[in-house]
């Protein structure tokens, strides 16, 4: 939904510098409320935490809470451009309030509670936001912790705080309202309270105007403050979750991720499809070890995705959820964050859904998107992702930069794509986003994963060309000049019953390198 121009790309040769849409407007919020006005009575978003279900909302009833929130925002001054920064649980409060963040053309950026007040403040401290959403407290793992300390330092830190909403997530109908030095405080229930005069405007943007800043941690200072733009993000996300996750209207997907992660920004955005949320929050092995998969039973979710480590931890504690009550309605399950070992398929195939499409996903915060990910008409090889993303043109290279037809390598992305960051905050030259992609290879995306290519020829003649990823390439380990990924010494030795997790490291010795 948007006003279109005939221009789909600027300077399409320039890695960085093409401009996608460059004159195309729209509003992100607008996209995602689309089917509150054809599907008004479909379920939105139902919540989940440790305690069991919290709230369900209809797309028109979350169009009402997200107008009375944008209203509030109106009334504190928040206007395109601002930031809006948000310390939330994974729960109905982050999906309100990005929205209605975005329906004024405002910018989201948001963290999870667990995150060091050092930690809050390396982020929110960069991007001075205007307005802080922040829960109070928290569940996890059965325990109740309380922020109430650590946001009133947060507060006192940013000085261009100028209005906080803080709620409550464990008791949604209790106020609690937090002792703040500074700034105006709101609560949240008050805050979306809605009424028949209150109507939702959706600001236009431009096609590459900011949506999100996320960011990604170096070795050295603060971290990176990644812009990523409203049409490319949009773009991108409803491709992968409609073209390669089958995701379509009234599907229920869930995703187990923080609002810290950028799989929270990604999955939500099957709102744009019309689909069904299914959001949890707390440990996913609390209050049982299988409570993620019982809950995917309870709600018969059909898309299901978690972290390779998550599954890989359900296998060492022995779930085999498809043994007794088999998953009827999952069609496909994602998988992130790591490499998915060849072990790992095994076992979903074995113990969780054997009918399921298994798919690894592979790309990260600098895109807010996928490289590689899954494709619903094409076969699953064991360890493998499944094809590169569409329109995603990449390529594994050695440290010349010469395409490898075989063999591991770096990997590359050769062509512009729109989910590229539009730039990094605060770094007016440029300098900093070219040295974190550009330095490697001239014109080229070095995206830091080291993996390889397979070629399958079909029966019909055609050849699928998997993926398959062996870890960061700033973590390969070069014992006698022979470049071994991590990912490869994890798979073998996390085999080992009593071992849960471990680390590979490289160690200089007697002029060479070895593993320890």
């Amino acid at each position: 939904i948007g006003s279109r121009s005939a221009q789909i790309v600027s300077e399409i040769t320039q890695m960085p510098g093409a401009r996608w849409f460059p004159q195309t407007r729209l509003n992100f919020a607008e996209n995602m409320m689309r089917y509150a006005k054809t599907s008004s009575h479909l379920t939105a978003i139902t919540v989940f935490n440790e305690l069991g279900k919290q709230c369900s909302y209809t797309y028109k009833e979350l169009q009402d809470a997200v107008a009375a929130l944008a209203s509030t925002f109106k009334d504190n001054g928040i206007q395109k451009g601002d930031r809006i920064a948000a310390i939330t649980t994974n729960s109905e409060h982050a999906i309100i309030g990005m929205l209605a963040c975005a329906s004024l053309g405002a910018v989201w950026s948001s963290c999870s509670p667990d995150f060091g007040e050092s930690g809050i403040l390396d982020r929110f401290s960069q991007i001075e936001p205007k307005l802080l959403i922040t829960c109070t407290g928290y569940i996890y793992a059965g325990k109740v912790l309380s922020l109430a300390d650590k946001i009133s330092s947060v507060v006192d830190s940013l000085p261009s705080l100028q209005a906080v909403i803080s709620f409550n997530p464990i008791d949604r109908d209790t106020s609690h309202i937090l002792t703040l030095n500074t700034a105006k405080h709101l609560d949240w229930i008050n805050a979306i309270k809605s009424n028949d005069k209150i109507k939702l405007h959706f600001e236009e943007v431009d096609f590459n105007d900011p949506l999100y800043i996320l960011y990604s941690s170096g070795t050295t200072g603060k971290p990176k403050c990644i812009v990523h733009g409203v049409g490319g993000t949009l773009l991108q996300h409803i491709k992968e979750l409609s073209l390669h996750s089958d995701v379509v209207e009234g599907t229920k997907l869930f995703y187990f991720t923080t609002c810290g992660w950028m799989m929270w920004n990604w999955y939500i955005s099957g709102l744009a499809l019309g689909a069904s949320l299914v959001v949890y929050d707390g440990s996913p092995f609390h209050p049982e070890k299988d409570s993620l998969f019982s809950l995917a039973k309870a709600e018969d979710i059909e898309v299901f995705g978690a972290s390779a480590k998550y599954f890989a931890a359900a296998e060492k504690f022995g779930l085999k959820p498809n043994k007794d009550h088999p998953f009827t309605s999952l069609k496909a399950i994602l998988s992130t964050g790591s490499p998915l070992v060849p072990e790992s398929f095994d076992y979903l195939y074995a113990h969780v859904a054997p009918h399921a499409r298994v798919s690894s996903i592979s790309g990260g915060t600098d895109i807010v998107s996928c490289f590689a990910l899954g494709v619903p008409t094409l076969p699953v090889y064991r360890g493998e992702l499944q094809a590169p993303g569409l329109g995603m043109d990449i390529a594994f290279v050695d440290e010349s930069g010469v395409e490898l037809e075989s063999g591991k390598g770096e990997l590359i992305c050769r062509t512009s794509f729109p989910s590229m960051p539009i730039y990094f905050w605060a770094d007016e030259s440029g300098q900093r986003y070219k040295r974190a992609y550009f330095d490697s290879f001239e014109n080229t995306w070095a995206h830091g994963d080291f993996g390889e290519q397979s070629l399958h020829v079909l029966s019909d003649g055609s050849v699928q060309k998997g993926i398959m990823i062996h870890g960061r390439s700033d973590a390969v380990l070069n014992p006698n000049g022979v470049r071994i990924g991590t990912a490869e010494i994890y798979r073998q030795v996390e085999q080992i019953d009593e071992v849960f997790e471990s680390l590979a490291i490289g160690q200089k010795w007697d002029e060479d390198e070895r593993i320890i």
